[in-house]
């Protein structure tokens, strides 16, 4: 593993490692996780990888592997040292970066790839939701060792399920069946669901700043927005992809500005609030890029991971300045 600053991204590049996703950790100012995969995810090992920046680049703190494909990881909000990845497995891995050892517990109820996992922002609860390849959704405590519920609804693989910042026990779900769902744990079912694309979507996320609005994106190249108060239509398309967006992902700091990205090998950032709302194209990967995040620390430094096996912190001009 090799660390370059080249220009004005970060890199670590991980030889036989491709990158799934990347999260800024809530606690520790410019320390990132990195969920990873050998042979692109189809076959092999997986590799958690805890970063953190220094003066020449991106340091490795610690490194976890795992038996299967690792596809996405969250930070513990009460713990700055507790992760959850998931895997191709059907199994989640609960991991302490203050211990070198293995996982500390590991959930297996998923019958198929565990594609997504998120742990609750609200106060008050300490909740993981995972979404898999066999079209459910799982509700887990990470003190408990098996799931407090099952969703069921989507007709095809879940690749997204996003807990809302904003509505305790309220999560959103992305699917291949080509819609967006929003649960209620507490009503133990489905509140609303959207038919987002006519294409699989593979991502979704909550805006910081409006309870009301998400934005999905999918196989069709485009980033849509939706407001739940009226789901009839999107309220913004966002077109520029050439290839499917693999995440998306709105700013913690601006409220009209997200990023997404792509295996068109691209990560774009835009304004929905603007006539022209792309706002800048970062072309540093050459294979398709996978993972992404806003720091929740600085204003204008993003993460991403690509299957190109490299992992890059940076500083994209357009939040450098003023929207």
């Amino acid at each position: 593993m090799n660390a370059v600053c080249g220009g004005a991204a970060r890199t670590l590049r991980v030889p036989g490692r491709h990158g799934y996703a990347a999260e800024f950790s809530p606690y520790l100012p410019g320390r990132l996780a990195c969920a990873a995969a050998q042979h692109y995810g189809i076959a092999g090992c997986g590799t958690l990888l805890i970063l953190d920046p220094n003066e020449s680049g991106l340091r490795l703190f610690r490194s976890f592997d795992w038996s299967d494909g690792l596809f996405d990881v969250t930070w513990s909000e009460n713990n700055e040292h507790v992760l959850v990845t998931c895997s191709g497995d059907g199994s989640l891995q609960l991991w302490d970066t203050a211990r070198a050892a293995g996982p500390l517990q590991v959930y297996k109820e998923h019958t198929q790839e565990v594609y997504s996992v998120d742990w609750s922002q609200t106060r008050g609860e300490q909740l993981v939701v995972s979404g898999s390849w066999d079209r459910t959704v799982k509700l887990w405590d990470p003190t408990v060792g098996k799931s407090l519920c099952t969703f069921r609804g989507h007709e095809n693989v879940i690749y997204s399920t996003i807990w809302s910042p904003h509505i305790p026990g309220c999560f959103a779900s992305a699917s291949g069946d080509q819609t967006l769902r929003i649960w209620d744990v507490k009503a133990a079912g489905v509140r609303i669901v959207i038919p987002a694309h006519q294409a699989e979507i593979l991502s979704c996320d909550w805006c910081k700043y409006n309870e009301n609005l998400l934005v999905t994106g999918a196989v069709d190249c485009s980033l849509r927005g939706w407001d739940l108060r009226n789901v009839r239509q999107p309220v913004f398309e966002l077109l520029g992809h050439t290839y499917a967006v693999r995440r998306v992902k709105f700013s913690p700091f601006h409220a009209s500005v997200l990023a997404s990205c792509s295996y068109d090998f691209t990560v774009r950032f835009w304004n929905f609030s603007k006539p022209d709302p792309l706002l800048e194209t970062v072309e540093h990967h050459t294979e398709f890029t996978c993972g992404l995040d806003f720091s929740l620390q600085s204003p204008t430094q993003v993460a991403d991971c690509s299957w190109d096996e490299t992992i890059k912190i940076y500083d994209p001009a357009c939040l450098t300045i003023p929207a």
